[in-house]
C-alpha cells in the first residue's frame, strides 16, 4: 500500500493502489494464457532473463536473480533437461559456458506472446466500446509517461 504523505494526495494514493490490484490481475490473466504454470518461478526467470538479455553463464544468471551458483545449477539443468536451454563453451573462457534457448524454447516463447496478445485483444473488443478503446489509448499512453518517468 502506499503511504500517504504531504507529496502524494489521498487520490494519487488511492489510484496507485487501485493500478498495482488491477496490473497484478492482469498479469495473472495474461500469464494463464501463455502456459507458464509449466514452469517454476526461478525457471520462468532465467527463460526470461536469457530471452530479454541473451545468452549468458550459471554464474551471471545467478547474480542477476540473488541466489548462489549451485541453485541456479540446478535450475539451469533442469531447463536443458528439458530441451529449453543449451550450454556451449564459452570462447573467451573454455571454463565456462554460455547458456541459451533452443529454438524449441523461442517458439513456445513466441506462442505465449501471441496466445496473451490475442486473448487481450479479443477481451477489448468484447468488453469495451470504441469510445471506451479510444480512453484505453489514451491511459496507455498516460502509463508510458509514467512509466517514463
Amino acid at each position: 500500500m502506499v503511504k500517504k504523505t504531504k507529496e502524494v494526495p489521498d487520490t494519487a494514493a488511492a489510484l496507485a493502489t487501485e493500478l498495482r490490484v488491477v496490473f497484478a490481475r492482469l498479469k495473472r490473466r495474461l500469464r494463464e494464457q501463455a502456459n507458464t504454470d509449466d514452469f517454476t518461478g526461478p525457471q520462468f526467470a532465467v527463460l526470461r532473463h536469457l530471452y530479454l538479455d541473451g545468452p549468458a553463464t550459471v554464474t551471471a544468471l545467478a547474480k542477476a536473480e540473488g541466489v548462489r551458483p549451485q541453485s541456479m545449477g540446478a535450475t539451469v539443468a533442469a531447463l536443458e533437461a528439458a530441451g529449453f536451454v543449451r550450454g556451449s563453451p564459452d570462447p573467451a573462457d573454455g571454463r565456462q559456458t554460455i547458456l541459451s534457448l533452443t529454438e524449441t524454447c523461442l517458439q513456445m516463447i513466441k506462442a505465449g506472446q501471441a496466445a496473451r496478445e490475442d486473448w487481450l485483444a479479443r477481451a477489448v473488443q468484447t468488453n469495451l466500446t470504441l469510445a471506451e478503446q479510444e480512453q484505453l489509448a489514451a491511459g496507455v499512453e498516460l502509463l508510458k509517461r509514467i512509466v517514463d518517468s
